[in-house]
């Protein structure tokens, strides 16, 4: 596993979001069917890229806590549009490790993320939003598929 150690700007996103717990996946993708048809209706994003979203506290094994949000977004370039069915979120601008996963099983590789890479890494995940960017190569339920997964790091002091 080497990802790209990457600086981010802020990046400003409007979607759809829920809060679920570990078990309750299948809210994920009706989280998904309903954001898809507001994307494709809308002309206010600034590529065809989804961004899948988690926002959880850790705690302090670094474990996440049960409940956390997601989201089924997209970026944009400011908030001057708001269509009353969407919600706003600016991800902080900050240091992420960029991961690419390809095929379905995303878990196991933010496993490996977790515990293969991080402790050897120098680096510690950061209190800020994780996220998934899925542009042309993504091909939901595919085994070629492939996206890019946004860990927020700082280096270890």
């Amino acid at each position: 596993m080497n990802p790209k150690i990457i600086e981010s700007s802020e990046i400003k996103i409007l979607g759809l979001s829920t809060t679920i717990k570990l078990h309750e996946q299948h809210k994920i993708v009706a989280l998904w069917k309903q954001f898809m048809p507001i994307k494709y209706e809308l002309e206010i994003f600034v590529s065809e890229e989804f961004i899948a979203m988690q926002v959880f506290s850790l705690q302090k094994n670094g474990e996440p806590e049960e409940d956390f949000e997601i989201w089924a977004c997209a970026e944009v370039e400011d908030f001057n549009i708001m269509p009353q069915t969407l919600k706003s979120f600016t991800i902080p601008s900050g240091k992420y490790a960029v991961f690419m996963h390809k095929g379905m099983d995303a878990s196991l590789t933010y496993q490996n993320i977790m515990t293969k890479w991080l402790p050897t890494s120098g680096y510690e995940i950061d209190n800020r939003a994780h996220f998934q960017v899925m542009g042309e190569k993504y091909k939901n339920g595919s085994p070629d598929s492939e996206e890019d997964f946004y860990v927020p790091i700082v280096t270890i002091k």
